[in-house]
């Protein structure tokens, strides 16, 4: 007969063997479905141009199923507080934005998710700076323009993608520092704004350069300003807005992917890895950088540490502007 403590140690002795077997990866055998990709702006935006060629080019790649569904509203956040709640298995990714996950938590902190504690960070896909445009039959050709009519009594007639989003935030910034009438106006995405701009009902845009140097290449659009310390590579007669006066304002606008808190790192890493596969093709590169926009890729540890630091980066700006949303 084996008494108690024999009995015991052969149990922990076999759990011991147990562990030390090989064990089955998590990531061996994800994707079992298919994969949501969150687009959290409409299509035609650049935000969802980005979201389309590396989604696009991640399935053809993997084989895998990945479907591009746009949700937009909020600025965004109904698409980052619908994938916070999701399952965190891997099938639900958001194609994340400075304006949503950056901005708005500390402009609202009613909305739905926490961007540090909500949210795993996968890989950063790009980044873009913001520009400033006006139709081309707009009296409004430089940043001086721009102030000219923010004295008027009408005002500078501002539009952005959404309440709270980045331009949102710049344009007040704008606003006191020239000391001008801005009439800011928040449309659900880029492109209700920028047809509202060419009929004429807003004065000036302010969106990612992504979504608007198609048009300015065509001269559909004209471009008055970009919101970088130094100017655009592809747009290089356009000014920044520090150089007409508006000095300390520096932003530019990055789009990445992120998974809801608590799914498994194995998994995370196999989508970092797969979505580095992608961006690193030529293609998607020409796709890319031929709208004004940088590819940028790496490690989940490097994009992790960026997230941290341009969410503290964000709440000061804020922080300091007092802005709030209503």
């Amino acid at each position: 007969m084996i008494n108690s403590n024999r009995l015991l140690a052969l149990l922990f002795a076999a759990g011991a063997a147990c562990l030390a077997l090989p064990q089955p990866s998590l990531a061996q055998d994800y994707p079992a479905k298919s994969i949501r990709l969150i687009i959290p702006y409409p299509p035609g935006g650049g935000t969802d141009y980005v979201g389309r060629v590396v989604g696009t080019k991640l399935a053809e790649l993997t084989k895998w199923t990945v479907i591009l569904e746009n949700r937009p509203g909020a600025g965004g956040n109904l698409a980052a507080e619908a994938v916070a709640k999701s399952a965190p298995d891997g099938y639900t990714l958001l194609l994340a934005q400075t304006d949503s996950v950056m901005v708005s938590p500390w402009l609202n902190p009613s909305v739905g998710y926490d961007t540090l504690k909500s949210f795993t960070p996968v890989v950063q896909l790009t980044i873009t700076p913001g520009a400033i445009v006006s139709a081309t039959t707009s009296t409004i050709r430089t940043p001086a323009d721009m102030i000219a009519k923010g004295k008027t009594t009408e005002g500078l007639r501002w539009a952005t993608a959404g309440a709270g989003t980045f331009g949102d935030l710049l344009g007040e910034q704008y606003k006191k520092a020239m000391n001008i009438n801005l009439v800011n106006t928040a449309y659900k995405g880029a492109p209700p704004a920028l047809t509202d701009l060419m009929g004429g009902h807003v004065d000036v845009a302010l969106l990612s350069l992504g979504s608007v140097l198609p048009q300015v290449k065509t001269g559909k659009l004209h471009a008055v300003a970009v919101t970088t310390a130094t100017r655009a590579n592809l747009l290089p007669d356009t000014p920044t807005l520090a150089e007409s006066g508006a000095t300390g304002m520096d932003g530019s606008i990055w789009v990445g992917i992120f998974v809801p808190v608590g799914t498994p790192m194995p998994i995370v890493q196999k989508l970092n890895a797969e979505f580095n596969r992608a961006l690193q093709q030529s293609d998607v590169k020409e796709k890319i950088v031929s709208v004004g926009v940088d590819v940028v890729g790496g490690s989940v540890e490097t994009y992790t540490e960026f997230v941290k630091t341009d969410f503290a980066r964000w709440g000061k700006i804020v922080k300091d502007s007092g802005i709030k949303l209503q």
